[in-house]
């Protein structure tokens, strides 16, 4: 595997950090209980994370715009008081963002999760000092999208050089968001992504476990 020296990290949250399902799947199914839609398999609402909450009510459940906003607003209700704690970080992050400290790379987030819930929960696992710049989605929707979310936190820190940059990931639309905005990604396979969806998505390279990212952005194989 061909390695570059990619001093600015982009990391998403999601199924990349922390394992977030539970506390988005049970808010969604709450949420989806409130337009009197029960879903016994909490299982069959992994879907909804990663994209746009906005965009998943609408292609799933067939909800108008009117609607899905509903949806998320009782969606919020559930999660930013029991769901945003209902996850666990991925073995090896915390010491892999320690590593990355130390070889002065520029760690930051870009998730599509709302900037206000990013913070709380990489607080929750103190894991503020690593990253100089948290990047999320607005709650009013303004910036939603991956590729929105990348250039926000590319304009917010000075970032020009785009050789420079790379966007990790476990979805697909953590790849197409990288490749709309120009720089390189890299797909993790111990979220909720597989080898298929990463590889058509266009990512640059895959790596199987924390393990094999730290060796890869560290240079140490």
């Amino acid at each position: 595997m061909l390695q570059k020296n990619y001093t600015c990290i982009l990391l998403d949250l999601d199924g990349t950090v922390t394992d977030s399902m539970p506390g988005i799947t049970r808010s969604v199914q709450y949420a989806l209980s409130c337009f009197d839609i029960q879903v016994t398999d909490i299982n069959t609402l992994q879907k909804f994370v990663g994209p746009p909450l906005k965009e998943s009510f609408m292609e799933y459940y067939q909800f108008d715009e009117k609607m899905a906003m509903e949806a998320i607003e009782a969606y919020r209700k559930r999660f930013e008081k029991i769901g945003i704690y209902e996850n666990n970080l991925y073995p090896g992050i915390e010491s892999l963002l320690k590593e990355l400290n130390k070889a002065k790379k520029k760690v930051m987030l870009a998730t599509s999760k709302p900037t206000i819930y990013a913070r709380q929960i990489i607080d929750h696992y103190h894991l503020t000092p690593y990253f100089s710049y948290i990047g999320g989605s607005s709650l009013d929707g303004s910036i939603s999208h991956k590729d929105e979310v990348i250039r926000l936190v590319m304009e917010q820190n000075s970032i020009e050089n785009k050789e420079d940059v790379v966007m990790i990931g476990d979805r697909k639309y953590d790849i197409e968001g990288a490749r709309k905005t120009g720089i390189d990604s890299i797909g993790v396979l111990y979220g909720y992504g597989d080898q298929k969806e990463l590889s058509l998505a266009g990512a640059n390279y895959i790596v199987r476990d924390v393990e094999e990212l730290a060796h890869f952005l560290l240079n140490t194989r």
